[in-house]
């Protein structure tokens, strides 16, 4: 008999849970403390305003930096896979800013600019941008010449071009830039607002841990996770199966 997925889910969250309350009864410390702990933390939280609100802040950093990191990255993405010279010249570029670390950019943005607003949406950006432009890159690299060919034959505008031959063919690539930017991107923002500032999840979780809170940084954690999954099911799964509807 074939299990239900849902039902395998579900099984499996209960399963961790089951875990995690054996661990912290086993061990008996307040560096982990139970789930009930953290959800009546969660929900005081919840009732006070706090995490709402610096929730908030650092959604509405993850969707200003993840938008302009995402066009950006796309449109370069573009023409660097679709100009061989271009590509050549800015490849080691890439290599460059690839491998700098997130916690140096965060810093020289800080420096350069000022712990200010602008500072700290720069410098989630620079860190994401090169990861999205390779990843389209690719994908430009592989799009389907005959059909580039017969877009060319039948003198398609570029506007056509681009959102009738181009984008189909790298969407794979851009919901895959999409998911890995949103891990990454909420991961960089939390070391932004731990360092330079005054809210935000990055700056809560510095004071929890502090003051050795583990439950409240648990419950901050989990209420972030949550929100990010919702993104996932609500926002992209169905953008997918839209963008997906012609191979059923």
């Amino acid at each position: 008999m074939k299990i239900p997925k849902q039902f395998l889910s579900l099984l499996s969250l209960l399963a961790l849970l089951l875990i995690w309350q054996g661990l912290a009864a086993y061990l008996n410390s307040h560096t982990l403390p139970t789930p009930l702990l953290v959800a009546q933390v969660f929900w005081q939280a919840c009732l006070t305003g706090q995490l709402p609100y610096h929730l908030g802040v650092t959604l509405l950093r993850l969707v200003m930096s993840f938008s302009i990191a995402m066009l950006l990255g796309c449109a370069l993405g573009i023409a660097l896979g679709r100009q061989k010279q271009l590509d050549a010249f800015f490849d080691n570029w890439l290599v460059v800013f690839l491998n700098v670390p997130a916690l140096v950019t965060i810093i020289l943005c800080y420096v350069w600019f000022g712990l200010v607003e602008s500072s700290a949406i720069l410098a989630v950006v620079v860190n994401k941008l090169p990861n999205v432009i390779v990843t389209i890159r690719e994908g430009t690299r592989a799009l389907d010449q005959d059909l580039m060919d017969m877009a060319k034959s039948y003198r398609l505008s570029k506007r056509k071009v681009l959102f009738e031959v181009i984008l189909p063919q790298l969407h794979p690539f851009i919901m895959g830039a999409t998911r890995t930017g949103l891990a990454l991107i909420w991961k960089i923002i939390l070391v932004v607002e731990l360092l330079g500032r005054s809210n935000g999840m990055g700056y809560q979780l510095h004071l929890f841990f502090q003051m050795f809170d583990v439950a409240s940084i648990l419950a901050y954690t989990l209420a972030f996770v949550g929100v990010i999954q919702l993104i996932e099911l609500l926002i992209l799964k169905p953008l997918d199966q839209r963008a997906l509807g012609w191979r059923r």
